[in-house]
């Protein structure tokens, strides 16, 4: 069967451009022109996945993104937007977007977006990333899972309910912010480098101009910190990543 995607554009030219090409690409496409008509398709026959404009009349793509999530709505989301700033390409990701494009784009990309969007909705298998032979590591993947659960450093996560928590603390994380701690704890006390997690949360590598997991790192990091507890994510500078404690 197809993936049906919702795709919400105000511009009738690169609407029914972008709806051909989805279509011919062998996704099922509902297109519409406003974020009140794609709330009213999205309740009516739920999506695989979204694609919204940003910069609509009325409810813009934001809005549709806050109102999704707060219904506790976890359909992914690709947003489209011609704001280049990274504080606009951040209000999206914080509105609950996974993942964005900024126009003008190469429809080849908003391909690969969606391919990557729609493989982490698959169900996991649990196993821990395959880190390349090449990452340096500091030591010993730290790592121990339990009935389901996995924890380290003070942080467990039950990947089936997809909830965390730093001691007694309940974690609010978005989807992307949840795998990506998910990969971190799994691996934890390994240096992931930027490679490897983009290709394991994104599906692919972005490229070294892109801002995308340094902004991941820091929602989570704002999100894991606590007054006079040791930091948990750490840099390893021009390499990547690593889940410990200080």
């Amino acid at each position: 069967m197809p993936q049906n995607v919702l795709l919400a554009e105000d511009d009738r030219a690169i609407r029914h451009a972008l709806e051909r090409a989805l279509t011919l690409e062998g996704y099922a496409v509902t297109a519409v022109a406003d974020g009140v008509e794609a709330l009213a398709q999205a309740h009516r026959t739920p999506p695989d996945v979204l694609v919204l404009d940003v910069m609509m009349p009325g409810i813009d793509g934001l809005q549709v993104c806050r109102v999704l999530r707060a219904e506790g709505d976890r359909t992914p989301i690709l947003m489209l937007t011609a704001l280049v700033e990274t504080a606009d390409r951040i209000a999206g990701l914080d509105a609950g977007a996974d993942d964005y494009v900024v126009k003008p784009f190469d429809v080849e990309e908003v391909f690969a977006r969606l391919r990557a969007l729609l493989r982490r909705t698959l169900p996991v298998n649990g196993t821990p990333a395959d880190v390349p032979a090449s990452s340096p590591s500091v030591s010993a993947s730290a790592s121990k899972e339990v009935a389901g659960q996995i924890s380290a450093a003070g942080l467990r996560m039950d990947s089936q309910a997809r909830r965390a928590w730093r001691g007694q603390r309940e974690l609010e994380l978005t989807r992307t912010e949840f795998e990506l701690l998910e990969l971190l704890v799994r691996n934890a006390g390994i240096v992931l480098d930027h490679a490897t997690i983009y290709d394991r949360i994104w599906g692919y590598d972005f490229g070294p101009g892109s801002k995308n997991l340094a902004v991941y790192v820091g929602y989570l990091r704002r999100k894991l910190d606590e007054p006079g507890a040791p930091a948990l994510i750490h840099t390893v500078r021009g390499v990547g990543y690593v889940l410990r404690e200080d």
